[in-house]
Parts: structure tokens; C-alpha cells; sequence
């Protein structure tokens, strides 16, 4: 099978490209705007695979788009591609709509032109997976309730109802035009390569380089964390069992506060990095803990995600292998590891500001 992967230079879609290649006899068409965001680095272990193309394409580009189906011909979409950074959103939002929602309808036309004009085999086999966010649920107010795949749409940012516009969009040409979609809802990844404006790279090397640790209002706020490796298994279980049409909530059972995530952040520097200057305790102070800073919340910030991930479980047989412990203390080892990665990250326009 040959695989088109949107995004695939980003975060998530990198992990899925590595675990296509190493796992699978598939071949991976990566198609990668190459934003801020993007990492070709990332992707260094699978550069020379003969079962892996880069095309470098913006998908609000329809014309190039085209081409790329027409010169590869895929068996399938995974649709990765998306503005995903929440405070980014908040400051300037059109970039959300036009590459969230008008890059996604121009990908949904391009793979829909391209799939008309497949002879009846492969298009009966031909499959479009649309990866998502929890975010376009909103915020869960129970404290016993989950995200199910019928939870009705509330997002609360710019970037999530950009990502909730992408998904009706998805399922209108699946109902319209017989498009066979599959779509997912993931909760928050983490794990390596990931870009450091995001929560859990921020703090660690905010931690390692001294600075605060800006945990937006009183860091209550509970998310479910989901190790991005497990998330790559499980987007591929989606594409090649899943039944078209039907949407899966893809979540790491490990719900945390924001607040207990970045303690438990400082407390694994302690234990792994305790040469860092920056970890030395004194009467005074609470090693890199001491570095915890609240500031003022996001405008807009749900309180609680969490997924009810039992629906791929039953129907597919999936589900995570890491938890949350595991999962950090492998993401903490792999920046502390991995630090020509992430410094050639910072020697660009970012600079490990919070944003928003």
C-alpha cells in the first residue's frame, strides 16, 4: 500500500511515518508544507528508504496538490496537516482557517477527483483518514463524564473550531459524495521530536535552561496524555481496519493536571539530569520545582478533556502500552539525549516564549 501523508515533517505525523517504515512493507508519500513546526530531522532514520518520498506542498495549494496525486497515485490519505498551537490560534487565527479548514477542503477534492478516476478495485480500497483533535468537544464539565464519538460539538479556540470545521467537512463528503472517510480524535501527544512550544518540551528545557515555568492559571486544568509512538499504532490500525465511515476516540487513559505534569517533569530532571546547575537544592528552594511560575490563563481554557478510548479498544484491539510514567520518563531521556535536535530547533525564530 502507498501511503500520502499530510504534515508527515510535523510532530505526530513524523511518528507514524517512522513506525510505517519500520513496521510495514508500506510506502509513505510525505507532504509537508515545512512550517515553524516542521522537522525533516525527524525523519533522518527513514530519509534513505526507498519506500519513502518527501514533496514539499502546501495543501491550501490545489493545483500542486493534483500533481501529487497524479505522480504517485496512493492508496490511501492520512491527513495530518493542520495549524495545531492552541495560543498561536488565539493571537492570529487566520492561518487555523485557511490551512485547517480551506487546506482540508482543497485535499478533500483533490483525493475526491483522484478516487472517482480509480478503476473499481482500488477505489473500493481507497481510504481517507482524517486525524483530529478531543479539543473540538469542549470542555467536559462532569468530572465523571468521557469523550465518546457522540459527543456533540463545542470548541472553545480558534484552533479547535478550525479542526471541528475540517472533521464536518470530512463527514459531508463521505455523505455527499461517497468519499470513504475514516476519522480520529486523539487527546494530548507527547514524546520526542516535539516542537518545544508545546507543554511538556516547553518545561523540560525551560527547566534545563533555568528559566520559569508559566503554568497558565492555577494548573488545575486535566488533560489526557497519550505517548505519540502509541498514537502512530493506533492511526495505523485505524487506516487499515477500520470501518469507513465510523469516527474513533484515541485516548492514553492517563488523565493529569497540568500543574502535576510539570512537577512531575522537574522531578524526573532531578533523578536524570542532577549535574544540571539548575537542580541543586538548598534550604530554600525546591530543586527545578522552584522554577514554577502561574501566570494568567488563556482566554477561553477548557478545564478537563478526557476520552473514552473503549470503542477502538472493542472493535480493533488497541491500546496504549505506555503510561503516563513510562511514556515521560522516555520523552525526559530523549531530550536529554538528543540535544543537537533541539538546539538546531532553538537557533530558529523560537524562543521558548510562551505564547498567547
Amino acid at each position: 500500500m502507498k501511503i500520502l501523508v499530510t504534515g508527515g515533517a510535523g510532530f505526530i505525523g513524523s511518528a507514524l511515518i517512522r513506525y510505517i517504515i519500520a513496521n510495514t512493507s508500506d510506502s509513505v508519500v510525505n507532504v509537508d508544507k515545512l512550517t515553524y513546526a516542521a522537522n525533516l530531522e525527524s525523519l533522518a532514520e527513514v530519509s534513505r528508504s526507498s519506500r519513502y518520498v518527501f514533496e514539499q506542498v502546501d495543501i491550501c495549494d490545489k493545483v500542486e496538490l493534483v500533481r501529487v496525486f497524479e505522480t504517485h497515485r496512493p492508496d490511501a490519505v492520512m491527513h495530518l496537516a493542520a495549524e495545531s498551537h492552541v495560543d498561536r490560534s488565539i493571537d492570529g487565527p487566520a492561518a487555523f482557517i485557511e490551512t485547517n479548514i480551506v487546506g482540508t477542503y482543497n485535499l478533500l477534492e483533490a483525493a475526491r477527483s483522484y478516487w472517482t478516476g480509480l478503476e473499481t478495485e482500488r477505489g473500493a480500497a481507497f481510504r481517507f483518514h482524517h486525524i483530529s483533535t478531543d479539543e473540538v468537544y469542549g470542555d467536559l464539565e462532569d468530572p465523571q463524564a468521557f469523550f465518546t464519538e457522540n459527543t456533540p460539538y463545542a470548541p472553545s479556540s480558534p484552533y479547535s473550531a478550525s479542526k471541528a470545521s475540517s472533521d464536518h467537512l470530512v463527514r459531508a463528503w463521505n455523505r455527499t459524495y461517497g468519499l470513504p472517510v475514516l476519522i480520529t480524535n486523539c487527546s494530548n501527544n507527547y514524546g520526542p521530536y516535539h516542537f518545544p512550544e508545546k507543554l511538556v518540551p516547553h518545561m523540560i528545557l525551560n527547566a534545563l535552561h533555568g528559566r520559569p515555568l508559566p503554568v497558565y492559571g492555577n494548573g488545575q486544568q486535566i488533560r489526557d496524555w497519550l505517548y505519540v509512538e502509541d498514537h502512530a499504532r493506533a492511526l495505523y490500525l485505524v487506516l487499515s481496519r477500520g470501518q469507513i465511515g465510523e469516527t474513533y476516540n484515541i485516548g492514553g487513559n492517563n488523565e493529569k493536571r497540568n500543574l502535576e505534569v510539570v512537577e512531575t517533569i522537574c522531578d524526573l530532571l532531578e533523578e536524570m539530569a542532577p549535574e544540571n546547575p539548575r537542580s541543586r537544592k538548598s534550604t530554600n528552594s525546591e530543586g527545578f520545582r522552584r522554577l514554577i511560575t502561574f501566570v494568567k490563563d488563556r482566554p477561553g481554557h477548557d478545564l478537563r478533556y478526557a476520552i473514552d478510548a473503549g470503542k477502538i479498544a472493542a472493535e480493533l484491539g488497541w491500546k496504549p502500552e505506555e503510561s503516563f510514567e513510562t511514556g515521560l520518563k522516555k520523552t525526559v531521556k530523549w531530550y536529554l539525549e538528543n540535544e543537537k535536535w533541539w538546539k538546531r530547533v532553538l537557533s530558529g525564530a523560537y524562543k521558548l516564549e510562551r505564547l498567547g
